[in-house]
């Protein structure tokens, strides 16, 4: 009986440890998927209209899971997160848009950095939330870009769509200088070319 469990040993060793290896390297590979969309969530977190800030929101629910106790609450975050961000209808001709934007802005740091602090939680990461909404560095010139692209583009659909006639300003003081009195062309005229009159040589 030994003997048989010796052999078997031997015959299942290798067995077992290649699929003890193959079940860590899944594992890691798990984990630096996780990491990698946390890192692309921190490194646009001032930038959330980002494409790649996109695509990593996207993929919470692929790579993270309900099952375990840490990952739901990324999950749930990612839920108050999304549904935050679906509800948000801002009119750009509301005169109080200014105020009402300033509040999304807030509501919408503070759900992001909710969701984070999860996430660098579950990753063993040692971010407090206060670095998480305070901490990330955006030029005000990028910031601006956005806003107002966005602005923009919102303009030229209400435009195309109909919703929206094109505003026309008419200015009546136009100074007289600029003005032309006449409709004539000016028209440079041929001047015949003056000949010097010969002299002639007088003979001796």
């Amino acid at each position: 009986m030994n003997d048989l469990l010796l052999i078997l040993a031997v015959l299942m060793g290798p067995i077992l440890a290649v699929q003890t290896q193959k079940l860590l390297e899944s594992m890691k590979a798990k984990k630096n998927r996780k990491v990698e969309i946390f890192k692309t969530l921190m490194a646009t977190r001032g930038t959330i209209l980002d494409p790649r800030h996109v695509t990593a929101l996207n993929l919470i629910d692929l790579e993270f899971t309900t099952k375990k106790a840490k990952e739901k609450k990324v999950v749930d975050s990612w839920k108050l997160y999304l549904e935050h961000l679906n509800s948000l209808k801002i009119d750009y001709n509301d005169p109080n848009y200014s105020a009402k934007f300033a509040i999304r802005a807030e509501k919408t740091n503070d759900l992001l950095s909710d969701l984070l602090y999860n996430m660098s939680q579950l990753l063993g990461y040692g971010f407090d939330k206060v670095h998480l909404m305070k901490g990330s560095y955006t030029p005000m010139v990028r910031s601006d870009y956005e806003v107002e692209q966005n602005y923009i583009r919102k303009g030229i659909v209400r435009i195309l769509s109909g919703h929206q006639p094109v505003p026309i300003n008419i200015i009546n003081n136009i100074p007289k200088s600029n003005v032309r009195t006449d409709n004539k062309k000016v028209e440079k005229k041929d001047v015949p070319e003056s000949k010097s009159p010969s002299k002639k040589r007088k003979g001796k």
